[in-house]
C-alpha cells in the first residue's frame, strides 16, 4: 500500500471535518474565526489526525465514529502551536510556510484563537460515541491530560526553562516525551479507544504512539539544523539560535540519526499484535522517518 494516497484521502476527510466543527469566517466575532481558521487550513501535515483514524482501523472501528477525535488532536495541536510562536514564547515569525497568526492578528487575538481552539477541541472529543468499555468521560480525560501540567504543557516550561542550559540526553528525552510524544501517544489511544479496542491493543497502540513521537520529534531536531526555512515552512536554525537542547548538539547528527531509526524500529515492534491492520500506522512510522520537512 502507497502511504501517500492513505494520507491523502484521510487528510481530506479531516479537513471536511474541520470545516464543518470550526465556525464560519462570517459569524461573530469575525476577526476570531478568521484567525482560527487561517491557522487551522495553514497546510499542515495532519499528522496526528490521520494517526487517531490510523489507530482505530488497527482496531477495526469506523472511521466516522474516531473523526471528532481526530479534528480535536488537531484543534489542541494548532492551538499549542499558536501559543508556542509567541513573542513570549519561542518568538517565532513563520510557521506553515507563511507568517504565524499573531504576525498577521496580533498578539491578543493569537492568545484567543489558540484559546478558543483548545476549547473547541475539548467540544468535538466530548460528541465521541461511546464504544465497548469506554464512555464519553474516557475521551474527555484521555485529551485533558495529554494536554495538561503533566505533558505538554509540562514539555514546553521545560523547554523554556532548558534554554541556554547544558542538558542531558535524558532531560531532553523527558522535554520531548511531553512536548510531542504525549500529544502522538493521545492520538493512538484515542483512535483505539473510539473502536472498543481491548486492553492489550490500547498497551500496544500507547508503545507505539511514545516510540514515534520521539522518533518525530528527533528528525525534527535534524532536520532544524540541515534544512531551510522555505524546505521546513518555519524558522530554520531557531533551536541553535535560541540556544536549545537538541539531539545533534547532545548526540551529534550521525547518532541522533541511528537514535530515530531505533525508535521507529521500536515502534513497528509494538504493532506485531495487530497483524496486517496495522499496516497504515506502520508506512506513516517509516514515512516520518523518511521525511525532509
Amino acid at each position: 500500500m502507497p502511504v501517500r494516497p492513505y494520507l491523502d484521502t484521510r487528510c481530506a476527510l479531516v479537513d471536511e471535518a474541520l470545516d464543518r466543527l470550526l465556525p464560519g469566517e462570517d459569524i461573530a466575532p469575525a476577526t476570531l474565526h478568521r484567525a482560527m481558521r487561517y491557522s487551522i487550513f495553514a497546510g499542515g501535515k495532519r499528522l496526528r489526525p490521520v494517526l487517531v483514524l490510523a489507530a482505530a482501523e488497527a482496531c477495526g472501528g469506523a472511521m466516522e465514529n474516531a473523526l471528532p477525535a481526530a479534528c480535536a488532536v488537531e484543534c489542541l495541536h494548532t492551538y499549542s502551536l499558536i501559543h508556542d510562536d509567541l513573542p513570549c514564547m519561542d518568538d517565532d515569525d513563520l510557521r506553515r510556510g507563511r507568517p504565524t497568526s499573531h504576525k498577521v492578528f496580533g498578539e491578543a487575538l493569537a492568545v484567543l484563537a489558540g484559546d478558543a481552539l483548545q476549547a473547541i477541541a475539548f467540544e468535538s472529543v466530548s460528541r465521541m460515541t461511546p464504544a465497548p468499555g469506554y464512555v464519553g468521560a474516557d475521551y474527555v480525560c484521555e485529551l485533558a491530560q495529554a494536554a495538561g501540567s503533566r505533558h505538554l504543557i509540562a514539555g514546553q516550561v521545560m523547554d523554556l526553562e532548558g534554554e541556554g542550559q547544558k542538558l542531558s540526553a535524558d532531560q531532553l528525552r523527558a522535554i520531548h516525551e511531553g512536548k510531542t510524544a504525549a500529544l502522538l501517544t493521545c492520538c493512538t489511544r484515542l483512535g483505539g479507544m473510539s473502536a472498543g479496542c481491548s486492553s492489550a491493543q490500547l498497551g500496544a497502540l500507547t508503545r507505539f504512539g511514545r516510540a514515534l513521537g520521539l522518533a518525530f520529534q528527533v528528525i525534527d531536531d535534524i532536520l532544524d539544523v540541515t534544512q531551510t526555512s522555505e524546505k521546513l515552512g518555519k524558522t530554520a536554525g531557531k533551536d541553535v539560535a535560541a540556544e536549545k537542547a537538541t539531539y545533534p548538539s547532545i548526540l551529534g547528527l550521525d547518532a541522533s540519526r541511528a537514535e530515530a531509526a531505533k525508535l521507529t524500529a521500536e515502534a513497528h515492534r509494538a504493532l506485531e499484535v495487530f497483524g496486517d491492520a496495522a499496516q497504515p500506522l506502520r508506512l506513516i512510522a517509516d514515512y516520518l522517518l523518511a521525511r525532509e520537512y
